[in-house]
């Protein structure tokens, strides 16, 4: 196990190197860059982001801004220097998690990241726990009533909830149920209400429960039907193997049946899954659902970052995500071998 872990923390390095060099030659050929949006900025005209208050003396007018002028401000994001240069100081520096400082937030990408992270955490985080605790009770109940009405039901209503985007859902959801045009029973945006600060413990928790319920329940119903289907396959697979006949003809009971022996052997490829779907929980961000719950989250962040070419923030956040991707599949391995003792290490390296 120890020689097969550290081949795989080894294998780690030259995947993002690959992954941050690919991505680093991509935004050196990506028009509108952060000098050309800020140049639009200061001449008036539609750029994106706040400009970085060090610039400001570089301004001149409507006339624009001149050849020295052009070059302070290209030293100022450090494109003075060969593409070459700027990436291996970059990586450099990210060997030390200084992933850099934002161009138009005026904050560290790790403080921003820090900053967005309650929100995609709150989001992330309720959505796989309703989905674990829903979905793996409701495959089991489906696959030991394969073919009864409660099956045929249960599955056309989890695939209708599948084909309808979380997006789509949350705007039918704001419209019924947030003051649209029907009740106004939960709030438009934010994770909590204006006086949240004076509310008591369980006004807060009350408070907070209120202002999730809307963006769990868009972001959540879309999540039932792989992982129920998942487990219903799953335990339909193991119900039809020649061992659970056997424990039936020796008189076992089938809670005992289904419990004790196909359980355990069913929840194998849930469990192996694990540690991906816990660790993507505090940096899943839904770009759309945060954006229509006015959720300032990981997934608006990343998606204004790469709008306004705000490179520190693109690379930085892609490194970190990259990194605990990598860390999450061993995890998920490793997980898989200890769960089920027949994988050996040898078999994963084919």
């Amino acid at each position: 196990m120890a020689a097969y872990i550290l081949k795989r923390l080894l294998l780690m390095v030259p995947t993002l190197f690959g992954v941050m060099l690919i991505t680093f030659v991509i935004t050196q050929f990506v028009p509108g860059g952060p000098v050309e949006q800020l140049m639009s900025q200061m001449q008036g005209q539609h750029g994106g982001g706040e400009a970085s208050s060090g610039v400001e003396g570089l301004y001149r007018g409507a006339k624009g801004l001149d050849a020295g002028r052009l070059a302070e401000l290209r030293a100022l994001y450090g494109f003075d220097k060969p593409a070459w240069q700027r990436f291996v100081e970059m990586m450099g520096n990210y060997l030390t998690f200084d992933l850099g400082d934002s161009y138009f937030h005026h904050s560290s990408v790790i403080e921003l990241v820090v900053d967005k992270l309650p929100v995609s955490i709150s989001l992330g985080m309720w959505t796989f726990f309703i989905t674990y605790l829903t979905c793996i009770p409701l495959g089991i109940a489906k696959a030991v009533r394969d073919g009864s009405t409660f099956d045929i039901v249960t599955s056309t209503l989890i695939l209708v909830g599948y084909a309808i985007p979380g997006f789509v859902l949350g705007i039918t959801l704001l419209v019924l149920f947030g003051g649209g045009s029907f009740w106004d029973l939960f709030p438009l945006r934010g994770l909590t209400s204006d006086d949240w600060a004076e509310l008591s413990l369980f006004g807060k928790l009350t408070d907070y429960l209120w202002h999730m319920t809307l963006p769990v329940v868009a972001s959540v119903v879309g999540s039932f039907a792989v992982m129920t289907m998942l487990t219903k396959n799953s335990f339909l697979e193991e119900i039809r193997k020649q061992y659970v006949l056997t424990a039936r003809a020796k008189g076992l009971s089938e809670a005992r049946v289904l419990y004790k022996h196909v359980f355990r052997n069913a929840i194998i490829p849930l469990v192996t899954n694990f540690p991906a779907a816990f660790l993507g929980a505090f940096f899943a961000g839904s770009l759309l659902i945060e954006t229509i719950f006015s959720l300032d989250g990981l997934g608006l962040l990343s998606y204004e970052s790469v709008i306004k070419r705000d490179y520190p923030v693109v690379l930085g956040t892609l490194y970190l995500f990259t990194l605990l991707g990598l860390l999450t599949k061993l995890l998920t391995d490793i997980a898989y071998v200890l769960v089920d003792p027949r994988i050996q290490f040898d078999s994963l390296e084919r």
